[in-house]
């Protein structure tokens, strides 16, 4: 039997302070079409369409940097100490 007397709570997180987590430690890569490019990055050029892309993006979903190639990606992650994780 444990003893709970001792135990702290604390609130839940918010969903800012959830997506916080993580930011400017960990990263995912996001495969996508050049056509979902403009809505991760709004401000990005007219891109060919039907390419097949990957963007970086931070804990909190922020676009980090897309390139044709995961393995450009991942190494940009490595060069900025970033932990690649993935998502299910």
């Amino acid at each position: 039997m444990t003893d709970d007397t001792n135990m702290v709570r604390t609130p839940p997180l918010t969903p800012a302070e959830f997506a916080a987590l993580g930011t400017g430690e960990v990263a995912y890569l996001k495969p996508m079409s050049s056509e979902e490019l403009v809505r991760i990055f709004p401000q990005a050029p007219e891109i060919q369409p039907g390419l097949k892309l990957f963007a970086l993006l931070s804990a909190d979903g922020a676009p980090i940097l897309v390139t044709d190639s995961a393995e450009a990606a991942t190494a940009n992650a490595w060069e900025h100490d970033l932990r690649m994780v993935s998502l299910h």
